[in-house]
């Protein structure tokens, strides 16, 4: 069941009306069932890998309370944990990916493996929530959170059906408490019910107007690569960035307001992040969950930057590269979480560089003008980072960017050329309106350092009222909904 399906505008407020008019101690185990339902949408059987991932992790999490200060039987414990949960993960995301690194290598030295092929699909957000799992076992193994003893509850925290199959991944420090107070105290509030609406439509707006009609652009453009000229493929980069920000980013607030329905708050995941002026901080503002976690529970760990310069860097590459690898099992995904890391450690590289340049020629770098100048410039290259994102191989990204460099032609913007790519004039004009409503959002929250709801609702009536009808009106009218009305697919559904 996908947020943006007319089945889940149904599910949706029967799962709100009957959560708010039963008992409390009954809410939770309702919330659970509804989430279990909303997964089974698309494979009903792999809801046991679900159920798998949050027996272990909680049996895990009571076994690593009670062993106390025992460290060795604690490690024991938590590898066995790791290793179960990691074992499913690999074994359906990673099987072939591994069986064909390994047939290439062992071919490049005269070995044979049999071909093997089996009757694998990848289970929907199986990466999410084996994260969300794993760092609640960390987490309790180091002391900074209880082992949940209820069941029921921890199996919620786990399955929770907003940021179920794409996150946010949240820690159990934030959500655990927030599910126990579900059963005993009041959470109707007006005020967060219509703002966690406005988030939903927030949502439906950047993933129906603008990502879907930026994706019908991109597809056409990346199917045929090899025959279109510069601009167009400048075009196809443009897009997709915008298309991959705008789908993430609407999953996640319409995720961020359906919890807020529920009297649930989730972590905020993006912060306007096409606004930063330098890749690493661009990666603080962008997919911030998926970051943190790996901050958290990988390079921390492994020195984080409490080290020499080499040692910092390479924490910082082995982190992008396995960033990249648990996005897809492809090579391609590989080479775009190790362009990321290696962007920040030149960046880190250059930093006294540039400062030494600034300061000898006079240049202030705290002007508006010169962070634009970098804004544009890391936009760029995690732009061009992102060819090898949506390539189906690495090689194909180099040609891609080779030939866009090689055959730019300006004149394409204006022959209208640029229209014979799924979009025509209107469609076109319909994208630039919703993205100019896009970047006066970032730029408030920029400004304001605040979220789109929190925004509007600072608003008089009139204005909040006139906000939430234009958006409704431009989703409707200008909502791109795929071929026969189906709801189009989530880009990180698949990961």
């Amino acid at each position: 069941m996908q947020f943006t399906s007319f089945e889940f505008i149904i599910f949706f407020p029967i799962v709100v009306v009957l959560f708010y008019i039963m008992p409390k101690r009954f809410r939770t185990f309702w919330l659970l069932l509804a989430s279990y339902y909303f997964y089974m949408g698309w494979n009903a059987k792999y809801a046991l890998l679900i159920f798998a991932s949050t027996v272990v992790t909680y049996i895990s999490g009571i076994i690593l309370e009670k062993l106390g200060e025992n460290k060795k039987k604690k490690i024991l414990a938590l590898c066995v944990c790791l290793a179960a949960n990691l074992g499913i993960l690999i074994f359906f995301k990673y099987f072939y990916f591994l069986h064909d690194t390994l047939s290439a290598v062992c071919g490049f030295f005269g070995f044979k493996i049999r071909e093997t092929r089996l009757d694998i699909a990848l289970p929907v957000g199986i990466s999410f929530y084996t994260f969300q799992a794993l760092g609640y076992t960390i987490d309790v193994y180091r002391g900074n959170t209880p082992a949940e003893k209820n069941f029921i509850r921890y199996a919620l925290f786990v399955s929770f059906f907003p940021q179920l199959v794409a996150g946010p991944i949240e820690r159990s420090g934030n959500l655990i408490w927030q599910l126990e107070r579900l059963g005993r105290e009041k959470v109707w509030d007006f005020d967060r019910v219509t703002r966690g609406l406005l988030m939903i439509l927030w949502g439906f707006f950047m993933k129906l107007v603008l990502a879907d009609r930026a994706a019908t652009f991109v597809n056409s453009v990346f199917d045929v690569y090899y025959m279109c000229s510069g601009a167009v493929l400048f075009m196809g980069m443009f897009m997709f960035a915008v298309q991959i920000y705008c789908d993430f980013a609407g999953y996640s607030s319409i995720a961020i307001g359906a919890a807020l329905v529920f009297g649930v708050e989730l972590m905020p995941n993006f912060k306007a992040p096409f606004f930063s002026t330098s890749i690493a901080e661009l990666w603080r503002r962008w997919h911030i969950s998926l970051s943190s976690w790996f901050r958290d529970y990988v390079y921390i760990p492994l020195g984080g930057n409490r080290c020499s310069k080499a040692r910092k860097y390479f924490n910082t590459m082995v982190t992008f590269l396995l960033s990249g690898l648990w996005h897809g099992a492809s090579w391609h995904y590989v080479f775009w979480g190790g362009l990321n890391g290696a962007y920040i450690v030149i960046g880190d590289i250059l930093r006294p560089i540039k400062r030494r340049i600034s300061g000898s020629i006079g240049i202030r770098t705290g002007t508006l003008s010169f962070k634009f100048v970098q804004g544009v410039c890391t936009f760029c290259l995690f732009m061009l980072s992102f060819v090898f994102f949506r390539a189906d191989a690495v090689r194909e990204g180099f040609y891609y960017i080779q030939r866009m460099v090689n055959e730019f032609d300006i004149w394409t913007f204006f022959d209208e050329g640029i229209y014979n790519f799924g979009l025509d004039r209107k469609e076109f004009w319909a994208f630039l309106v919703g993205m100019a409503v896009l970047i006066m959002v970032d730029v408030f929250y920029v400004v304001r350092k605040k979220a789109f709801d929190v925004i509007i609702k600072e608003q008089c009536l009139a204005v909040q009222y006139a906000v939430t009808l234009a958006l409704l009106v431009m989703v409707i009218v200008f909502g791109v909904y795929g071929e026969g009305y189906d709801a189009s697919q989530f880009i990180y559904f698949q990961f």
